[in-house]
């Protein structure tokens, strides 16, 4: 059977999602899938030289990707209270912080767009891998940093301030909830393909539902924080029903994000729908 490439992030929401597609447990018919573990931003920058089939990318980046990949409806990270947060060795407010130097998880992040968004002059950026940030904080590094994934759960007993919460931002802003990666399929493979993909990974993802303590083992494996509180809380903060489906009001969140990326001139402009299937 011919193979297709899946890239995901060794985040739990990811391990989660994809455990019973790449641990045969869930089938898509007609071919067999590879997977590939990468932090968010190497995914995005795979995906940008076309080097997977399937992935998982930030929704900044899918507005690099539209001409060669479509958005799936299934397994992406979309909601509420769940955004990137600015924070700092100090409390501090966001103006101090504009010409500062501000750590953030990869230039095709949506933290980032969500940043670049919010207002001019945080533009002055470290690019590193999510969980390098707090440590480049500790040392000086950065004046500031944009967190996401497990850091969220543990930058207060590590002794950082909360500057802002972007995805909160974004919630009120917009009224709608914060994009933050989506999963994409190569145009190339086909309409019918693409559906079978999201029908698999809308499956995998009930599977983990109804066993959710078989993939434990294969998330402990991959997660960044090994704490099982940490773990759950990570898994129901981005794991949720947009997962299973975007529905209208994820598809609008999309779109908003894309259109306003647009508008500033952060991302190229678009003719391709955003779905095949």
């Amino acid at each position: 059977m011919p193979t297709l490439s899946l890239g995901y992030s060794p985040c739990p929401n990811d391990t989660y999602i994809f455990y019973a597609l790449t641990h045969q447990k869930v089938m898509l018919p007609g071919y067999t899938v590879t997977q590939r573990l990468e932090d968010v931003e190497t995914l995005n920058q795979l995906a940008l030289s076309g080097q997977l089939d399937l992935t998982k990318i930030s929704y900044h980046a899918l507005g690099h990707l539209r001409e060669e990949y479509a958005l799936l409806r299934s397994g992406g990270a979309l909601g509420r209270g769940c955004g990137p947060l600015v924070i700092a060795p100090d409390a501090v407010d966001m103006p101090s912080l504009r010409g500062k130097r501000i750590a953030v998880p990869g230039r095709l992040t949506t933290a980032n767009l969500l940043l670049q968004l919010y207002g001019t002059g945080y533009d002055n950026l470290l690019i590193m891998p999510f969980d390098q940030i707090m440590p480049a904080l500790e040392r000086g590094m950065v004046d500031a940093g944009v967190i996401i994934h497990e850091s969220r759960f543990t930058y207060r007993q590590a002794g950082f301030h909360e500057v802002l919460d972007l995805g909160a931002w974004w919630e009120a802003d917009s009224g709608l909830p914060i994009p933050l990666g989506g999963i994409l399929a190569r145009r190339a493979l086909g309409a019918e393909t693409i559906r079978l993909v999201d029908h698999a990974i809308r499956a995998s993802l009930e599977y983990a539902r109804c066993h959710p303590q078989e993939p434990r083992v294969y998330i402990r494996e991959h997660a960044q924080e090994l704490n099982d509180q940490v773990i759950d809380a990570h898994i129901a903060l981005y794991v949720n029903d947009f997962s299973l489906d975007l529905g209208a009001e994820g598809v609008a969140a999309v779109e908003t994000l894309l259109g306003r990326a647009e508008a500033h001139g952060l991302i190229p402009k678009s003719s391709q729908p955003l779905f095949l299937s």
